[in-house]
């Protein structure tokens, strides 16, 4: 590496670790002492990213406030700092450190809100894809049915939550008072995946929930409708199936189908 290259590497680590051996690199101007200079510059890099970070998740912004949410962006920036030259990945990580990073683990709706930000900014990015149709089933053997084996969209992901984030979420979005903090005994179950060149997401029925999840583990439709068949009425449990099949079709969720044997 060149005495040049070098610098620049030492320069770049000094302003994302806090490194100051830099400083002995750097001459003082004929106005300001090394150190000033530098710090101003860490603290506009600093800046810059707590104003990326307001740009990508405005809803935890609104939730937190302010001071609430400069003070968490800069503990993130501290502990994961921008290793991606495109900034729209760096929050990739936030929904993680905030439910592994105290005091925020603790408030564990603060977390899910950044999941869900984060989970619709994935799938607004994902890659495109296939998207399955109802006339895509048109040359299907009624008897063939039963063997389809379904593949999501690349935007699609399932989302589990502990909370009633989702109805904070939502609060935050139609810019209302959120409601409190609420555990209920059974997590909320959510679709987040791109509709066309919209985000979107809303929430699944636990069996629903149970037979995405499984189709999307290459579960044949046959075997999903007895699965229906035992987590509840056994007699309409292919109406049931058949139902969230076309749902899933009609809203882009799936990519397509290939029929097993």
């Amino acid at each position: 590496m060149s005495g040049f290259a070098q610098q620049q590497a030492d320069f770049q680590r000094a302003i994302l670790e806090g490194d100051a051996g830099v400083l002995a690199e750097i001459l003082d101007s004929t106005k300001e002492r090394r150190d000033v200079l530098f710090s101003v510059y860490r603290h506009a890099y600093g800046a810059r990213l707590v104003e990326v970070m307001r740009n990508e998740n405005p809803l935890l912004h609104a939730y937190l406030g302010d001071d609430g949410f400069d003070e968490m962006a800069r503990a993130y920036i501290a502990a994961r700092p921008s290793r991606h030259p495109n900034l729209r990945w760096f929050c990739q990580g936030l929904p993680e450190f905030l439910a592994a990073t105290e005091p925020y683990r603790d408030y564990r709706a603060v977390g899910e809100v950044s999941g869900i930000e984060t989970a619709l900014s994935d799938a607004f990015d994902a890659p495109d894809g296939a998207v399955l149709t109802l006339t895509d089933f048109g040359e299907v053997a009624p008897d063939s049915f039963k063997d389809l084996v379904f593949q999501p969209h690349p935007s699609a992901r399932r989302l589990d939550l502990k909370t009633n984030a989702f109805a904070i979420w939502d609060a935050l979005k139609e810019e209302t008072t959120p409601p409190e903090v609420e555990t209920p005994a059974e997590p909320e179950r959510l679709i987040v995946w791109r509709e066309d060149l919209t985000a979107m997401i809303r929430p699944m029925s636990a069996e629903e929930a149970m037979m995405w999840d499984e189709a999307c583990s290459a579960v044949p439709f046959g075997v999903l409708c007895e699965m229906a068949a035992t987590y509840d009425d056994p007699d309409n449990a292919a109406g049931r199936a058949a139902g969230y099949l076309q749902g899933w079709v009609s809203t882009g969720m799936l990519g397509g189908f290939t029929i097993g044997g």
